[in-house]
Parts: structure tokens; C-alpha cells; sequence
């Protein structure tokens, strides 16, 4: 057995992209006690990716749960943690972003659990790369990813209003009769699923085949831009998208007049089209034109069955929310903590036990006050868009963002910054900055891209 600790540091905040191609895949199935039919766990939400509480040899940690991933991957353990993984050897591993094959290693006979349901003999896959940590830009613990091998497990049900997970055997799961639903057929490729759409730019429409990827944080990735993007009318702004197993991942943003799923029908849907460099590795293994993922995804209640190769969707009440982007140009993350000291006062009145004051004619008080130190994290500045609004009001990658809006930087989660970033065209936003040893103000207004 061995014990891995501190391993690596930094990933994305707008965007979260992650995805797995190694060669080879883990084996472990995962299985309800006895006698269960179904179980059921609460999942967070962050920046519209579904992070679940996972156990790795009896061990609490985080994950990503991804329909677009294969293998079960660590990518980020804290300091203060530490798990125990067996039957280890080094591999290299490609995955996308501009970079090259990483090194890690392949871990055996490892288990798993996921609420009441457990994985033995359970393969997973450890990448070293400090540059690869989700925890800093999506504001909670990321320790790792997993997909294929809880999905072809059960029928999960993904609920993304009560932000519950439910997951049924197969064979005594039987669909309930709903007319708002729709169920689609699934490809699969290599262990993952596929799903047909029509989309539309201008007077471009085409059916395209996309990865099923809720572990993507966008609505929709396209690798091929031909027809798409203009210069004139210049319909796209360039952009980072995220983060990668083997880099950062640059490319342009636009958006769609018209995504269609079935009858399902969204207008102004985002979309992004990642660099060549990104993808170059991909058309080894699929012809394929792109991705679905959780900007999309969290307008249904999805229930996906990789057992009979189908999903099914139900529209939610996100449904018919529009789709925003970020509109200060502001990439944020973690990085390290700071002391934040606060100090408060309390007046209180010298009374009698009768309720009547101790000194005659006058009111006396007795005044208290308490200094509290607190660790609190900070916030730097990842990227800057360019021209965006961030940029000409003269931020720059590593700034240190000590105030917004008044409030102390750490009074915000990652996934209201991003929220608030994203939230209003014309919003003010006034920004106390830190800039090696100086201290200023900068202030902007929010502005839409497209």
C-alpha cells in the first residue's frame, strides 16, 4: 500500500474542462447491498458541475462525476490529506489541452463507495501535475473524477433543482410514464456516450454528434468553425475555456441562434471552439463534432441508462434561463490564504437586577470589544480576457483581489464571483486591488460580449 500526500496545486474557474483518454480503462463495478434497488445522495452544484462526496479506501474525498470520462482519476489531494491506494505503477497519460503526456500512476484492487453502493477491485488512475487542481477556481475541494464505471452500474438520475443524485439497478428500474419527457438514443464510442443534436448559426444548420460531458461547465463545444464564425460582422470573441489533462485550453466563444435536442428547443445558446492544438489527439479515437455539456445539461432533470444506451430528459425550471457569459473578462482563484483580522464593539447598559440604571439621571454603559483572526483565502487574479472591460480598466494576471463591491474578497464563493461577473450588463463593479506591495481601486462596468 502506498500513501500519496501533497499532491499538486492549480486548475480553472470559468469552464471547468476536464477530460480522460487513456488507453486503458478500470474494472470495478460498483454494487447496492443486498436486498437495495436503489440509493440516493445530495451532490453540490458548482459552476454546473455535479461534485460528489466519494470514499477511496475509507478515505472522504471529492469528486467530479463526468459522463465523459472512462477511468477514475486523482488529480488533487490537500495538504491535510492523505489516501491509501494499492498495486501501484507508474504510465504517462494523454489528455486534452497543448501540452503532452503526463505522468502518473495506475492503482489496483482499490475500493470505492459512493453512498451504499461499493466498487472492489477498483482501478484508478493518479496524475502528477501541479498544475492540475480544481480546488482554487471552483472554490471547494476537487479531488478527482469519476464516470464510466458508476454509470454503467445503475440508471442514474441526476436532479439538477433539488441537487440530488438517485441511482437504481438496471434490472428492477422500470420508466414511469411522463409526457414532458423525451428519450434519446446513446452511441457509444470506446465506453462513452454520444448524443445527435441540431444546431444553427446564421444560415448554417447542421446535425452534429456530441460527447455526452457533464463534467464540461459550457453548453457546447464545436471543433470546426467553418460556417460558423465571421469577421464581418465579427460574431466571436477569443477566450481561455479551461483547463485540460495536458494544458490550458484557449479558443473563441460565440453563440448559437438555435440549439435542438428532440422538441426541446433553446435560442442564444453559447458555444465555444477550442484551439486545433487542443483536440489534435482526439480524432484518434472518434470523428466526432464536439461536446454537450452542463450549461446545457442543468435545464433537465437527466436520467441517463448506459445499460440500454439511452437517456432521457425533462425539462427543469432552469429551462428557459439565458445564457450569459462572463461579462468582466475576470478568470479568479485560490491561492493560499491571508490574515484577515476584524474587530467588533458591544455597548451594553449598567443595570440593577430591578432593571433600574446603577447611576442616577445618567446612562452608563459598560463597552466591549473583541478582536477576532481568522485564515481566509485569497484571490488572484488567473486571467485577464483580452480588451475585455477587466483588462482597460488596467487588471492584470496576478493581481490580488482584496475588495468587491465594499465587501472583503472572502466574503464571496467562487461561484458567486462568477455568478456576479455573469449576472447584470451595465453592473458597476468596484474592485480594492493589491499589486505587489500597493494598494488601489479600480471600478468598470459590466459589458456584454455578444
Amino acid at each position: 500500500m502506498k500513501t500519496l500526500k501533497n499532491i499538486f496545486k492549480k486548475v480553472t474557474f470559468i469552464g471547468v474542462l476536464l477530460f480522460a483518454y487513456t488507453t486503458v480503462f478500470s474494472q470495478g463495478t460498483f454494487k447496492l447491498p443486498e436486498g437495495e434497488k436503489r440509493d440516493k445522495i445530495s451532490f453540490d452544484l458548482i459552476n454546473n458541475i455535479v461534485v460528489i462526496p466519494v470514499e477511496v479506501n475509507g478515505t472522504p474525498l471529492s469528486f467530479l462525476l463526468d459522463t465523459g470520462v472512462k477511468s477514475t482519476i486523482i488529480f488533487s489531494l490537500n495538504t491535510q490529506d492523505s489516501v491509501a491506494l494499492n498495486k501501484t505503477k507508474p504510465i504517462n497519460i494523454r489528455g486534452l489541452g497543448d501540452g503532452g503526456f503526463l505522468k502518473g500512476l495506475k492503482s489496483e484492487d482499490n475500493e470505492i463507495k459512493i453512498g451504499d453502493a461499493v466498487s472492489k477491485n477498483h482501478t484508478i488512475y493518479v496524475i502528477f501535475e501541479n498544475s492540475l487542481n480544481l480546488s482554487p477556481r471552483m472554490g471547494v475541494p476537487i479531488n478527482g473524477i469519476i464516470g464510466l464505471d458508476f454509470f454503467k452500474s445503475f440508471i442514474v438520475k441526476t436532479n439538477y433543482i433539488s441537487k440530488r443524485l438517485k441511482f437504481y439497478k438496471p434490472e428492477t428500474y422500470s420508466y414511469r410514464e411522463c409526457r414532458r419527457c423525451q428519450v434519446f438514443n446513446l452511441d457509444f464510442f470506446k465506453d462513452k456516450p454520444y448524443i445527435n443534436l441540431t444546431v444553427q448559426l446564421g444560415k448554417k444548420e447542421e446535425d452534429v454528434t456530441l460527447l455526452l460531458d457533464s463534467g464540461s461547465s459550457d453548453a457546447l463545444w464545436l471543433f470546426e468553425t467553418e460556417g460558423y464564425l465571421s469577421e464581418n460582422p465579427k460574431n466571436y470573441f477569443k477566450d481561455f475555456l479551461g483547463l485540460g489533462l495536458s494544458g490550458h485550453i484557449y479558443g473563441k466563444r460565440s453563440r448559437l441562434d438555435k440549439a435542438q435536442l428532440g422538441d426541446f428547443s433553446m435560442e442564444n445558446v453559447n458555444v465555444a471552439f477550442p484551439n486545433k492544438e487542443a483536440t489534435e489527439n482526439l480524432e484518434l479515437y472518434i470523428e466526432r463534432n464536439g461536446s454537450l455539456g452542463g450549461d446545457f445539461l442543468r435545464r433537465f432533470t437527466m436520467t441517463m441508462d448506459y445499460p440500454n444506451k439511452r437517456v432521457m430528459f425533462k425539462r427543469n425550471r432552469n429551462f428557459s434561463d439565458p445564457f450569459h457569459y462572463n461579462m468582466s473578462g475576470l478568470t479568479v482563484e485560490h491561492d493560499g490564504v491571508d490574515v484577515y483580522t476584524e474587530r467588533s464593539t458591544r455597548k451594553e447598559s449598567k443595570i440593577d437586577g430591578l432593571g433600574n440604571e446603577r447611576a442616577s439621571g445618567y446612562n452608563v454603559y459598560d463597552i466591549y470589544s473583541k478582536t477576532e483572526i481568522f485564515l481566509v483565502p485569497r484571490y488572484i487574479v488567473a486571467e485577464v480576457r483580452e480588451n475585455s472591460v477587466a483588462q482597460q480598466s488596467g487588471i492584470i494576471k496576478g493581481d490580488e483581489i482584496l475588495k468587491i463591491n465594499g465587501r472583503p474578497s472572502h466574503k464571496y464563493k467562487l461561484y458567486d464571483l462568477n455568478a456576479l461577473f455573469s449576472s447584470e450588463e451595465g453592473k458597476r463593479i468596484n474592485l480594492e486591488v493589491k499589486r505587489n506591495e500597493r494598494v488601489f481601486k479600480v471600478s468598470f462596468r459590466l459589458e456584454k460580449v455578444l
